[in-house]
């Protein structure tokens, strides 16, 4: 019975994490029926709309706000290439449409930023043994990668196996309630990228984009992208955790990092989460 509760707590933990990305689908299912405006046109006044509101209100700080805006600069460089080259593409015109990508696209990638930021505080999370300067390379190889392929062989595999020894040893430690518990990082990436292979059938189901072979009808987006998608959230979480360990020293002065590298003494319970009894019930 207790497990149940715990998996509704932590069900419903992640649910308001994913705030951001809900609201960001209410409004591609809405703009595929309202025309009132070009509906790339509107997804952009809505988002930035949707962003400065989640700073106002306090969901997200003007840091998080930031990091967020660099997932959107990072993935709408992606997408100006990929539309380019004809992976996919975005049907119906915008005034804010550039080189065949809507601005508002950016913010597609955005939603993983704030989703990681909102669960980071919501979840209590800690992140042991992580090697930020390895991570970050394969970062940069990953997303160079989403672009080089086109000309030369395709590194994803020999990536993401690198990118499984760097992890081996790294540990992302919540809390539901006031139990803790900690899962391989590797393994949580894995778990995003699924979630975000689900929203992007829901995505291109409202013909927000298209892949090639969707055009004429629809079908389910090719499970190879849920490989891509766990790749992009390692990029992701890499510019999250380069803020989230300068925690103490740049910001909060005097508390403990939220990262901790192989210099830093392992994350323990008493240092992941003070304010709940049971933290040192890591399983």
């Amino acid at each position: 019975m207790t497990g149940c509760l715990q998996f509704l707590r932590f069900g419903w933990l992640e649910a308001v994490s994913c705030l951001f990305p809900v609201c960001l689908f209410a409004g591609l299912a809405v703009s595929k029926y309202v025309d009132l405006i070009p509906r790339y046109d509107a997804l952009l006044i809505y988002c930035v709309g949707l962003t400065l509101l989640f700073w106002v209100v306090g969901l997200e700080t003007w840091r998080e706000v930031a990091v967020i805006f660099g997932f959107h600069l990072v993935g709408l460089g992606l997408e100006l290439f990929k539309v380019q080259v004809g992976s996919w593409q975005y049907p119906g015109e915008a005034f804010t449409k550039i080189g065949g990508v809507p601005l508002f696209a950016g913010f597609m990638y955005a939603a993983v930023g704030s989703y990681i930021c909102q669960a980071w505080r919501r979840l209590d999370l800690r992140v042991s043994g992580y090697r930020p300067v390895l991570t970050t390379v394969l970062a940069v190889l990953i997303y160079a990668n989403f672009f080089t392929h086109h000309w030369i062989v395709d590194l994803r595999i020999p990536i993401a196996i690198g990118l499984l020894v760097v992890l081996r040893r790294t540990w992302v430690f919540y809390s539901v309630g006031v139990r803790r518990y900690r899962m391989p990082l590797a393994v949580s990436f894995g778990l995003i990228g699924f979630f975000l292979w689900v929203a992007e059938n829901f995505g291109t189901f409202l013909d927000a984009w298209n892949y090639p072979d969707q055009v004429d009808v629809w079908r389910l987006v090719h499970p190879a992208k849920f490989g891509a998608w766990a790749l992009l959230v390692s990029m992701s979480f890499v510019l999250v955790a380069s803020v989230k360990s300068l925690e103490g020293r740049l910001y909060h002065r005097g508390a403990s990092a939220t990262v901790a590298t192989p210099r830093a003494t392992d994350v323990n319970a008493a240092e992941i989460s003070p304010q709940h009894e049971n933290a040192n019930q890591t399983r």
